[in-house]
């Protein structure tokens, strides 16, 4: 009779517990948070209020009473009822917004800055402490600090690189949220994946692909008069080359990168200026390569990207034996090239080559409630998750895409799949 008692009033417990915690109001959670600062933001049409916080969190989760950082969110309300979509940023969070999904679904948002960008960043930087397991698990107490305001389900959600970090959050805490739509991003499996080449040796037409070698070509023969254009244009921008080396390194790199982000922004092959003058030349090498890659200041932006690509999360390579005898100055040195980008005085641990094998197999074996979206022509679909088989999870991949896909710019019957999965997943109905 006693143990009976005892279950009875353990069971009262916990359910005045769960009660207590749905019956949380947003107010109650806001003024009770772990923030350095809480600031009333103005929020878009669609919310009825929105909030910027600075999160107080351990720069190391497995020592809780150590040093802090303070972590940029943002929250954006509708009600309680509402599912939540969280974007797990994989950089900086440039502002607020609403994002795709929630328009599509009118709910609430949470934005997320990843640790080590941005304003999320410790008074004294431990490069050891920028993992993927360290950065789901700032996602993962965030998520927890306002599960008992929300009733609806759970949305975790990125682009590129915020993709990814959807992926990892989803290893670690696979029961966080309820479904997941990473937008393009890859899972590599080295520091320089070794599908990327193939992939651009494949991608579009073999008459687009010529072009585009025929204009990397062009821009390393018209060097002497298209180089000195850039070196003004630096003086202009007061840009600065030492992390590669000098100006005329990352003249080179930014034509060996050219190849990659042409496909992955989806420019035409009508675009290019073969026949162009050398102005025309000049500036569509300028849009597309993006001199600013390889300055000091855009790779003082990327460092902590370069940390984790270099460390855990991959990258790509450049096919400097395409190029003999024009290459002047980059050349290949047996390592991967982007290693000037790395944190400067940091010795990098060795590459985890298994950590991205691991999220894999989870991919094809265990995970529920994905929708991976994808552009066939992104160099990055290249390394675009397995789903094999993983009847649980959708993968679709645009005709003709590019690192641009998203659901409301898929041909209808793709997005109608999309829409379709996340009404049976979240039991909600989306307005056509």
């Amino acid at each position: 009779m006693k143990k009976l008692y005892f279950l009875l009033l353990l069971a009262t417990v916990i359910f005045m517990t769960d009660c207590g915690s749905e019956r949380m109001t947003i107010k109650e959670r806001i003024t009770s948070l772990p923030s350095a600062k809480i600031d009333s933001i103005k929020a878009d049409s669609m919310f009825s209020g929105a909030w910027k916080f600075s999160i107080t969190q351990p720069v190391d989760h497995n020592n809780p009473n150590g040093p802090k950082f303070h972590q940029k969110v943002y929250l954006d309300f509708v009600s309680s009822d509402a599912p939540v979509v969280v974007v797990t940023e994989g950089y900086s969070a440039h502002g607020n917004y609403a994002s795709e999904l929630a328009r599509l679904l009118h709910c609430n948002q949470i934005i997320i800055e990843h640790r080590y960008f941005g304003e999320s960043v410790p008074d004294s930087i431990d490069w050891r402490y920028l993992t993927a397991w360290q950065a789901a698990t700032d996602q993962h107490d965030i998520i927890q600090l306002f599960k008992p305001v929300f009733k609806g389900k759970w949305i975790t959600t990125g682009i590129s690189k915020g993709g990814e970090t959807v992926m990892f959050h989803s290893y670690y805490y696979p029961n966080d949220v309820d479904v997941r739509v990473p937008y393009v991003g890859p899972l590599n499996f080295g520091p320089e994946d070794p599908r990327m080449a193939p992939f651009l040796a494949k991608v579009g037409t073999p008459e687009c692909r010529q072009m585009v070698y025929d204009f990397q070509k062009l821009a390393l023969e018209k060097s002497d008069v298209l180089f000195p254009m850039m070196q003004k244009l630096a003086e202009e921008k007061k840009w600065t080359f030492t992390r590669v080396g000098n100006a005329h390194v990352a003249y080179e790199m930014t034509v060996l990168e050219f190849e990659f982000a042409f496909w992955q922004w989806g420019y035409s092959c009508s675009d290019i200026p073969l026949n162009g003058t050398d102005r025309e030349i000049f500036d569509f090498l300028s849009k597309v390569g993006d001199f600013t890659y390889f300055t000091d200041q855009g790779i003082i932006y990327y460092e902590p990207f370069f940390y984790q690509a270099l460390t855990q999360i991959g990258y790509y390579g450049y096919q400097f034996d395409k190029f003999k005898g024009l290459l002047k100055y980059a050349a290949d040195n047996g390592k991967p090239e982007f290693t000037f980008s790395a944190p400067q005085n940091v010795t990098l641990p060795p590459y985890d080559y298994q950590f991205t094998r691991d999220v894999d197999k989870y991919i094809k074996t265990r995970a529920r409630h994905f929708i991976f979206i994808y552009g066939e022509y992104d160099p990055w679909a290249a390394a675009a998750a397995d789903i094999d088989g993983n009847t649980e999870c959708v993968k679709i991949i645009k005709s003709g895409g590019s690192h641009g896909s998203r659901i409301n710019n898929l041909p209808p019957e793709q997005k109608e799949l999309v829409l379709q999965k996340l009404e049976q997943w979240l039991s909600v109905k989306i307005k056509r």
